[in-house]
């Protein structure tokens, strides 16, 4: 940590307020929960507008994308032409999972040694403070740069990020010049990332006795087969690609395995229909409709050979991984804002898993991703951040931004 930042005056500042908005952001649930009042992003995404319109200066604008799910926008225009730099960061958190496990209340914000616990902390309403906090703190000093920043704050990221999706849908991505993804990845420099698939798969058989099941046909077993068969599909694709340097191995995971699918299951009775769920994560080097096609293959093979298989899979998302080149400014300014921060060479990396940051780079933007927390750490019990890196990732936020707007890494 650069020393002279760290005990000056604005650091201070800026620390002392990016550990009080990420304690009033996790004490708010913003869990999604269908018809559940206490348990979706609507409290969070009106306290965040509500803050940013108390800091003067910014335009907010507050956009429903569906009912009790909103997204909130913050535009900061300096009144001169230049670039426009967007900062992400989402509302959602994942589920807290069973309370009584974790050491404090998932939605207390407990300080304890030096870090912060509770759901959000880590994954992402730590780093959501972070921008704002790092745009407030511009603000306040009176920086001079030319162009504008966007606060861009969806919903549904840990969904099917549909929040990102109408923020891009409603213009509000057009123009940009480069986006900072705010996400914990310990404040390295994140310029790939996985791509993602989700798969829906069922196979249909016919309700029998457990001791007739040849009266029946059993949906498990042309389940299982096609389970292995995916299987060494993911095998051929980590011999053919090795290991991503970054982004590690691509997968392909079975992650729910329900039968029957309706109604209760008994023992003795062989069911009518088998469904699982598959989360597939890619790599460059993949194409998508390329493993789609396989997955056809496997079905095909199977129903040639067992004139008893019915089955079928939807895709229900579809993410490309993405690669930003290290030429790119935003790159080059988040990379300078770290090595001037921390004082020290800036650690390229990939990003593990899929940000809302897949769709701005399809609608065309240049996007990093970086922000405070330990990467291996969201969605666990007892998830945490240390408080030195909330105000670490502030601060390089803040250089960047200065840096962008201010053409200095072209």
């Amino acid at each position: 940590m650069n020393k002279l930042l760290s005990n000056s005056k604005r650091y201070l500042r800026d620390k002392n307020e990016v550990i009080e908005l990420t304690q009033s952001l996790v004490r708010i649930p913003s869990v999604y929960r269908p018809n559940d009042p206490e348990g979706n992003e609507e409290k969070a995404a009106h306290f965040v507008a509500d803050y940013l319109k108390k800091l003067g200066g910014i335009e907010v604008h507050i956009e429903e994308v569906v009912k009790g799910r909103p997204n909130v926008i913050g535009i900061v225009d300096s009144g001169k032409p230049g670039k426009t730099l967007l900062f992400e960061g989402h509302t959602d958190v994942v589920t807290e999972g069973n309370r009584d496990v974790w050491t404090y209340d998932p939605f207390s914000g407990h300080i304890e040694n030096g870090r912060m616990y509770g759901r959000g902390t880590n994954d992402t309403k730590g780093n959501l403070a972070c921008m704002i906090t790092a745009v407030h703190s511009l603000l306040q000093d009176k920086e001079e740069w030319s162009g504008k920043i966007i606060l861009c704050i969806p919903c549904d990221e840990e969904g099917l990020m549909i929040g990102i999706k109408d923020f891009i849908k409603n213009g509000w991505a057009n123009g940009v010049d480069g986006a900072i993804i705010c996400e914990p990845e310990e404040n390295q420099v994140c310029i790939t990332q996985k791509g993602a698939m989700r798969i829906v798969v069922k196979t249909f058989g016919k309700m029998a006795h457990g001791a007739m099941p040849l009266t029946g046909i059993n949906p498990i077993v042309r389940m299982a087969k096609i389970v292995c068969e995916l299987d060494k599909l993911e095998t051929r694709e980590k011999e053919r690609l090795g290991k991503h340097p970054m982004l590690g191995w691509p997968s392909i995971t079975p992650t729910i395995l329900q039968s029957p699918v309706n109604g209760d299951a008994q023992i003795n009775v062989v069911p009518d229909e088998c469904l699982t769920t598959l989360d597939i994560r890619t790599v460059p080097g993949q194409e998508h409709e390329t493993i789609i096609s396989d997955i056809q293959g496997i079905f095909d093979r199977l129903s040639k050979e067992d004139p008893d298989f019915h089955g079928h899979f939807e895709v229900i998302e579809n993410r490309p991984w993405t690669v930003t080149d290290k030429e790119e400014a935003v790159v080059k300014c988040i990379a300078k804002a770290v090595e001037k921060v921390l004082d020290k060479k800036p650690i390229f990396n990939g990003v593990p898993g899929a940000t809302d940051g897949t769709f701005l780079h399809l609608a065309g933007v240049p996007i990093v991703t970086i922000g405070a927390g330990d990467r291996e750490v969201p969605h666990q019990i007892d998830e945490y951040v240390d408080i030195e890196e909330l105000a670490e990732t502030t601060q390089i936020y803040r250089e960047a931004a200065l840096l962008f707007l201010n053409g200095k890494g072209d």
